[in-house]
């Protein structure tokens, strides 16, 4: 039997950067802030809720995809785990455009 890596998982929340409430997307696994863009560590495969870590994921890199538009690339505070996320419809896109810039990431911490 083949191992399922994605499960879809689209429920709001609260968001515990900026303190918002965020809704469920309807057609995804919502993964971060469309707001400030922040992440929780929940997932080791997208949508399963599995990590035991829980903290919060700054976005560190904002990147452009062909295919997939803006990428952002989440680091958790506590533990360091590295994940990319592909942008939402909903996602802030002014912010996501000014982050793609590594110097404004600086002051966006």
């Amino acid at each position: 039997m083949q191992e399922k890596f994605f499960t879809k998982n689209d429920s709001g929340f609260v968001c515990g950067n900026c303190g918002k409430e965020v809704p469920p997307l309807g057609y995804s696994s919502r993964n971060h802030c469309p707001y400030c863009l922040y992440s929780r560590h929940l997932d080791v495969n997208p949508g399963d809720r599995a990590s035991e870590c829980g903290a919060l994921m700054r976005p560190i890199a904002v990147t452009t995809h062909p295919k997939k538009g803006f990428v952002i690339t989440h680091k958790c505070v506590k533990c360091g785990a590295e994940r990319p996320n592909k942008m939402q419809s909903d996602d802030d896109t002014a912010l996501l455009i000014r982050l793609t810039n590594p110097y404004n990431m600086e002051e966006y911490k």
